[in-house]
């Protein structure tokens, strides 16, 4: 079953007394809002626009007005206005058109029972469609032709498409999606998935009733009644669906496929109750409406055939055998229907659709080929780089050892000292002792002040003052009584270096030869180790350690444990 959505028309009396004198959108809220079955009022909020349009000789207004016109009216008259809805925008530029005019026309075939030529419009509805690349446009043609496979029996198909277009296409509006949703849920009915269609429902239920959408709330409603007569709760079934008929067919306010299928519910309920009068009341009921609509759907075979048993057991033979003409007649419709829509859809659609998917998927294949190999090669790529870094590494770490192992072995050698003690009487001379260097000292600073600050400098170095924290040039300076500057002349001629450098391979020094020989100090953690040594924190300890050495401290300390487990 497919159920159409409108909502009801909320406008003054004044505004209605006096349409053209609103605008286009205004006309057009009204008319969309408007029951199914005021025909009179949308006719006239119709007419009204149209004129107006035509008065102000707006083309893009005069199409919308032949499209409202189009609505209300029988077949011959309804195809009219679609035929001059075509002619005017025949030079249209907009991407709606021509797809808009089959579209419609397939959904005027479609409400009228004519498949055949519903299927023919909405092929080619979405052939321009596809032309054009509207994306709303080749979602109405793919949902209309849902119903039509829902139609056919292939509800997993149909749900299969309602369900992406409900819950995946963001150009849906609020209307269509609850309109998408409880098509949904009467898919989900038949396929047996009864927990997602009584959740659709409720949620439909619920909506309507937070917006005051008194049709939508019905329809959901007599949904709820399909639901509880799948699930052979009878007597729920019918309370809900009595409800359904009283609103659907007071004052025109139901579509003939909302009170049709209200009845068939209805009887099919009271027949799971074994109420066989009742039954053949609604089912009897059917029938009439059929004479005077000609509205034929595929349930009619079961109203028929129970009509055809019931009187069958009775006796009747005059009414059996007119039901069972009128069952053939309705068979004959509905055969032919089938069969041509089963016989076009694969043959028309689906196929057209395989191969669309088959050329996407070998598109996406291909791109996937590629970028396969872009990847592979980046990968092989990266292989080789860590490969070559991994060598290089090894190399490295290699040298590292090396550079560690002759450190250690130093120190088991020598323990040695930084700077050595002089012999007694000795000068002490520049580790640069170059002309310049020379020259430099002897202007700047006297000789008896550089054996001064040497000698402070060696009691300084043996104390291990060095490893106190804090230490600038400065304070160590105002320690041994000199200043900055000449400090930082001795320190650069004497010692070959800056003060920071100099006070960095002290310390270092200092780690090497006792990291090697106290087993104790090299079990702390190294941040408590670079604290000791007067760093501020880890980082400027092992960076100092790698810059002095030439080895990480990580492998200095484990060639150490390496060599004293041998």
């Amino acid at each position: 079953m497919i159920w159409n959505v409108f909502f009801q028309a909320q406008t003054n009396n004044t505004e209605k007394n006096n349409p053209e004198k609103r605008t286009y959108k205004e006309l057009e809220d009204e008319f969309y809002k408007a029951l199914p079955g005021d025909t009179n009022n949308s006719k006239s909020i119709a007419s009204s626009y149209l004129k107006k349009a035509k008065s102000e000789n707006n083309t893009t207004q005069i199409a919308e007005g032949y499209v409202m016109l189009h609505f209300d009216e029988d077949l011959p008259n309804a195809l009219k206005y679609l035929d001059s809805l075509q002619h005017i925008t025949q030079n249209s530029k907009e991407n709606t058109y021509p797809a808009r005019i089959y579209l419609l026309r397939g959904n005027l075939y479609f409400r009228n029972d004519n498949l055949q030529s519903a299927l023919n419009n909405y092929i080619l509805g979405l052939k321009y469609a596809k032309e054009k690349g509207n994306k709303r446009q080749i979602a109405m043609a793919h949902i209309s032709i849902a119903y039509l496979n829902n139609y056919i029996g292939k509800h997993e198909e149909t749900a299969k498409v309602l369900r992406h277009y409900a819950y995946d296409a963001d150009y849906m509006n609020e209307t269509e999606i609850n309109s998408l949703k409880l098509n949904l849920a009467d898919a989900y009915i038949e396929i047996n998935k009864m927990d997602s269609a009584y959740a659709l429902i409720q949620e439909g239920l619920q909506g309507s009733k937070k917006s005051k959408d008194v049709y939508r709330y019905y329809q959901n409603l007599g949904l709820l009644g399909y639901y509880h007569l799948h699930s052979k709760n009878y007597q729920k079934a019918i309370d809900g669906l009595l409800e359904c008929e009283k609103y659907f067919f007071t004052n025109n306010s139901g579509s003939k496929r909302n009170q049709h299928y209200t009845l068939l519910y209805l009887g099919k309920s009271y027949a799971g109750l074994q109420e066989k009068e009742k039954s053949v009341d609604f089912f009897r009921k059917i029938d009439s409406m059929v004479l005077k609509t000609n509205y034929i759907y595929p349930e009619l075979r079961d109203v028929y055939t129970y009509l055809i048993d019931y009187y069958k057991e009775n006796g009747d033979k005059e009414k059996q055998l007119y039901y069972v003409d009128r069952f053939l007649k309705v068979d004959q419709v509905l055969d032919t229907q089938f069969r041509y829509i089963s016989r076009e859809l694969p043959r028309r659609y689906d196929t057209p659709e395989l191969q669309q998917e088959k050329e996407d998927i070998t598109n996406e294949l291909t791109k996937r080929k590629s970028l396969f190999y872009i990847v592979l090669s980046l990968l092989l790529i990266s292989h080789l780089l860590f490969i070559n870094v991994y060598f290089k590494y090894k190399k490295s770490e290699k040298n590292y050892k090396k550079i560690a192992q002759d450190l250690i072995q130093s120190v088991n050698e020598k323990r040695v000292v930084k700077n050595k003690e002089p012999e007694a009487g000795q000068e002490i001379h520049p580790v640069e002792n170059t002309e310049n260097s020379e020259d430099k000292t002897s202007r700047t600073v006297s000789e008896d002040i550089a054996q001064t600050i040497l000698k402070e400098l060696e009691i300084f170095e043996s104390k291990d003052q060095f490893l106190n924290k804090g230490i600038t040039l400065g304070s160590l300076a105002k320690k041994i009584k000199t200043n900055s500057k000449y400090l930082s002349e001795i320190i650069n001629t004497y010692k070959g270096k800056n003060f920071a450098t100099y006070l960095n391979d002290l310390r270092i020094d200092y780690a090497i030869s006792r990291l090697a020989t106290d087993r104790k100090f090299r079990s702390y953690k190294i941040p408590f180790i670079a604290e000791e040594l007067g760093y501020n924190n880890e980082q400027a300890f092992t960076l100092a350690f790698k810059k002095r050495t030439g080895t990480p401290l990580s492998i200095y300390l484990k060639e150490i444990e390496n060599m004293s487990s041998n």
